[in-house]
């Protein structure tokens, strides 16, 4: 139940649904599997302790866990932390990670990014 292929990410961070709270911001979009899958995205640069790391990524996933029945299903959730040196509560998560998913999930898909860079890049 857990995203692990870069693919998978790009893809959802190029065309996925946003929706941002206090606690996460959430990135959605469907994958078309009958499961929902969790994918973390939490910062070297934020905090340099992977000890604090761990932590966060430790609440995210239990709150998914859940969470898990009460979001849509057939999509790919990528939970990131919304403010720097954030240290999270679990009931808190919970509570933001059902609200945020059903938010994201019922706005319009975004139009897809173009790679970094630009068509500049691609050019040379």
């Amino acid at each position: 139940m857990r995203m692990r292929s870069g693919s998978d990410f790009e893809r959802a961070f190029r065309g996925g649904r946003r929706a941002r709270g206090d606690v996460m911001v959430v990135v959605l979009i469907e994958n078309g599997l009958d499961e929902r899958r969790l994918g973390l995205s939490v910062g070297r640069k934020i905090w340099k302790s992977a000890v604090r790391r761990n932590r966060v990524r430790r609440i995210f996933r239990e709150a998914f866990r859940l969470t898990r029945e009460k979001l849509p299903e057939g999509v790919d959730v990528i939970l990131i932390p919304a403010a720097p040196k954030l240290v999270p509560k679990l009931d808190e998560a919970c509570a933001e990670l059902e609200r945020l998913a059903h938010k994201a999930f019922h706005r319009p898909p975004r139009a897809p990014r173009r790679p970094r860079g630009g068509p500049k890049a691609n050019a040379k």
